[in-house]
């Protein structure tokens, strides 16, 4: 037990950097018993909170402090980051520009400020804000990393794409080449590997651009991917060989690159984004297989009603349970669930009156499931891999997207988009919420079973 409370402050910091939260929750509170006034202790106690998920006490604790340090500019910022995750939009700006205004030469700040207009739809402004912070900042990495997505929102490509490398500079992800980083050079003759993005959507998405560095004259063209993309893989044209993470990896390429940098390097623009597809396709094997296990007659219908929890904005673009999708069953379609992990279980127990197979906990890997959208007439998804799949396939999509924070791949107030040609999109209204969105998408279920050719897959 400490006598000093600075001593204990400085024991709990510590503490925290080790990651030991309660022992330093144990010393802030020291501190703040031998000194209530610790504006630092309070301030560390409100950011441990929050890092622990208790965002009442981590307010508490924020606002305590700012009444001690009302011109500390981080204490600002952390208190409108944590107000922006629960979106108290009107009370994150409030102190967002209190932090702008004690710390005006800040591009975190301006950053912040910007983050929060793009999020609550005001882009114009939210750009001057980052603008703002890169020019007192040019390499502010978190910048233009949120700038990045803004762009390539509105379709401005060439200065998104650069901006969007900025990614790896906070975002390491564990992959590295003893070759040359591929910068645009002349590829007759040499070879390339394209290395792993995090996300398997992300891969789906940009390993279309493979065949064209095959096109570039490249003699050799290899993708590193997950282990759940490898067999997938191998049906994309212009690969030569396709390695899963955690392979011995041979380290004889000319060049590596990452998959998000090629559009930028290949000059893609809204004219030019190769759209053809399918550019993957399931194994006619596996495909026989999964046909003898669906229904021969009616309409076959693949959902996907959750992410990746561990992503962002999960919580926005995920559904909160397969019962948001009952509306559905009035169709009278045949159902095939789709989904895997999270939500995995509520296909055991569908809405009532919805025919629908739980078949996700039987998908090995990506091959698997793409030669079950094979055999279906149409996969509705939320922005999840599953999507992406669908749409590289050609098979018709219908993709959920949220209002607060959508991708920007999907652009803004399109019902279509330009990477998949299959896909059709039906977004939140302005403020969120599913119920209109599953409305729209059971109108058109029903008019799009009407129209379907019978038998045809």
């Amino acid at each position: 037990m400490h006598t000093d409370p600075q001593q204990a402050y400085l024991d709990a910091n510590q503490r925290l950097a080790a990651g030991d939260l309660a022992g330093a929750e144990d010393g802030y509170l020291q501190a703040l018993a031998l000194q209530p006034w610790h504006a630092a202790a309070r301030a560390n106690l409100g950011y441990l909170k929050e890092q622990q998920g208790a965002a009442a006490e981590a307010e508490f604790h924020y606002r305590q402090a700012l009444a001690l340090m009302p011109d500390h500019a981080q204490l600002h910022l952390n208190l409108g980051a944590l107000l922006l995750k629960e979106k108290r939009f009107a009370e994150s700006e409030e102190a967002i520009r209190a932090a702008v205004a004690c710390a005006p030469t800040s591009a975190s700040a301006w950053n912040q400020l910007g983050m929060l207009l793009v999020c609550t739809h005001r882009e114009p402004e939210g750009e001057a804000c980052y603008r703002q912070a890169l020019a007192l900042e040019p390499e502010h990495a978190r910048t233009q990393f949120n700038l990045s997505y803004l762009l390539l929102r509105q379709a401005r490509f060439e200065e998104g794409w650069r901006m969007l490398d900025a990614r790896w500079q906070f975002d390491q992800f564990p992959l590295s080449f003893d070759c040359p980083f591929w910068e645009g050079e002349a590829l007759a003759g040499k070879s390339i590997v394209i290395g792993l993005e995090a996300g398997h959507g992300d891969m789906i998405h940009f390993c279309r651009y493979a065949p064209m560095l095959k096109a570039c004259g490249a003699a050799r063209v290899d993708v590193v991917c997950h282990p759940a993309l490898r067999r997938l893989f191998t049906t994309l044209p212009g690969v030569d060989h396709v390695h899963a993470l955690g392979e011995q990896l041979p380290q004889d390429w000319d060049y590596w690159t990452r998959a998000m940098r090629l559009p930028g390097l290949l000059g893609t623009d809204m004219a030019s984004i190769p759209a053809q597809t399918p550019y993957l396709r399931a194994e006619p094997e596996l495909a026989a297989d999964w046909r003898g296990v669906l229904p021969k007659d009616g309409l076959r219908v693949g959902l996907a009603w959750r992410g990746n929890v561990n992503f962002e904005n999960d919580a926005d673009r995920s559904l909160p349970s397969l019962m948001a999708l009952a509306p559905l069953a009035a169709s009278g379609a045949h159902f095939v669930s789709l989904q895997k992990g999270p939500g995995e279980v509520d296909a055991q127990m569908p809405p009532s009156g919805m025919s629908l197979q739980p078949l996700g906990a039987q998908l090995e890997d990506f091959a698997q499931t793409a030669a079950l959208i094979a055999n279906l007439d149409l996969v509705i998804s939320v922005d999840t891999a599953v999507a992406h799949l669908a749409g590289a396939l050609g098979k018709p999509c219908w993709l959920l997207l949220p209002d607060y924070r959508c991708d920007w791949r999907w652009m803004a107030e399109r019902a279509d988009t330009p990477w998949y040609p299959s896909m059709r999109l039906f977004r939140q209204p302005r403020g969120g919420g599913w119920p209109p969105v599953i409305a729209d998408v059971a109108a058109a279920l029903l008019s799009f079973g009407s129209s379907a050719a019978p038998g045809l897959r």
